[in-house]
């Protein structure tokens, strides 16, 4: 049986897989800052902003922090759309 892999395009051609999301959450409240922080100093943040403003900080359940400058809601909307890319995978 084929594995389903979901991606989802995060901003400027960056693809995370759909099937890793924990969370979209707005980079805007202290938590969430010092969350950023800590994945820096462990080594686990991953910043696809290319030098712009973040608009999205994404979380996975490997612990990874993924940072885009692409507004939460179009994520989650890209997540529940046609954009969302379905790779031929073979199982």
């Amino acid at each position: 049986m084929p594995v389903e892999i979901k991606l989802v395009n995060i901003g400027f051609g960056n693809i995370v897989s759909a099937n890793r999301l924990v969370a979209i959450v707005s980079p805007e409240s202290a938590p969430i800052k010092r969350m950023i922080m800590e994945a820096r100093d462990e080594g686990k943040l991953i910043d696809a902003t290319y030098g712009r403003r973040t608009r999205a900080v994404i979380f996975t359940d490997s612990g990874h922090v993924i940072l885009s400058a692409v507004q939460p809601e179009t994520v989650a909307h890209r997540l529940n759309s046609r954009e969302t890319v379905h790779p031929d995978v073979e199982g």
